[in-house]
């Protein structure tokens, strides 16, 4: 496994290292779009009784913070591919003064080296970081190595049949961008940087992650704005709440899993 995919492990740590050097921290900070999905992810997931909680895939520790800041009675552990972006976490950490929150240098093959016997009662993934990891069936092994029994994932993932944008790329001709989920190697979001990724549809996650019981799913940006497209809409609050309100109605529908995201619950 080391040997196998170190070149792929070294250019995605790449990739994000890049990302803060682009301002990553600034433009997610002022996406509204962004932060309404990210504060959904965070409502679910405080449903689920924890203690001791993983992110994988903490970026510039967002999420790690807010949860250290709003349950000082828990632990918050973030690892992250990229040093750059750990830096940048370790760095809000300390100016929120949070002593139950840490972050690390990590990705999934080395978890039992930095965890060893420690587990978790709560692992969660926001923004798809799952997606890049070059086998999604090792990392699941690793989350159930991980969790305590009884735990909880809050796992998201970019969405393989996000139909919204394969209507509108195709009617504007642009049938590479319109299928690029589809492929095995998706490409990411960006049209000038190549990210080593893959987009999984609800039935592929569902089956990898089968040693767990699925206690809920749901689906975002169905019709709601895709995060990438928030300058668009900034203007337009009161149609993106309608556009939230009817993603919220389609949950119950087959178009639950239509979307840009899908979130899923599973316990160990």
């Amino acid at each position: 496994m080391q040997d196998k995919y170190s070149d792929f492990y070294d250019y995605v740590a790449g990739y994000y290292d890049k990302d803060v050097e682009l301002g990553f921290e600034s433009w997610a900070k002022e996406n509204p779009i962004l932060e309404k999905i990210r504060n959904d992810f965070r409502q679910i997931t405080t449903r689920y009784a924890f203690k001791n909680a993983l992110e994988i895939g903490c970026g510039p520790g967002f999420d790690v913070t807010w949860f250290a800041r709003e349950f000082p009675d828990r632990e918050i552990t973030g690892i992250d591919i990229s040093s750059r972006m750990v830096e940048s976490a370790k760095k809000r950490i300390s100016s929120m003064h949070l002593s139950n929150a840490k972050v690390i240098v990590s990705d999934e093959r080395d978890l039992p080296k930095h965890f060893k016997s420690e587990t978790f009662d709560m692992i969660f993934v926001y923004f798809g970081a799952l997606n890049t990891v070059p086998n999604l069936g090792f990392a699941a092994r690793q989350i159930n190595n991980l969790l305590k029994p009884g735990g909880y994932t809050v796992l998201t993932f970019v969405n393989k049949w996000y139909l919204r944008e394969m209507i509108v790329q195709a009617l504007k001709m642009n049938f590479k961008t319109a299928f690029a989920r589809l492929r095995e190697d998706w490409g990411g979001y960006s049209p000038e940087r190549h990210l080593p990724s893959k987009c999984y549809s609800p039935k592929q996650i569902r089956n990898t992650f089968a040693d767990f019981s699925l206690l809920e799913r749901k689906g975002y940006s169905i019709l709601f704005p895709a995060w990438y497209n928030f300058n668009k809409f900034l203007d337009q609050e009161e149609k993106t709440e309608k556009l939230w309100n009817i993603d919220h109605r389609l949950q119950n529908t087959p178009f639950w899993s239509a979307g840009e995201y899908t979130l899923f619950v599973f316990k160990k």
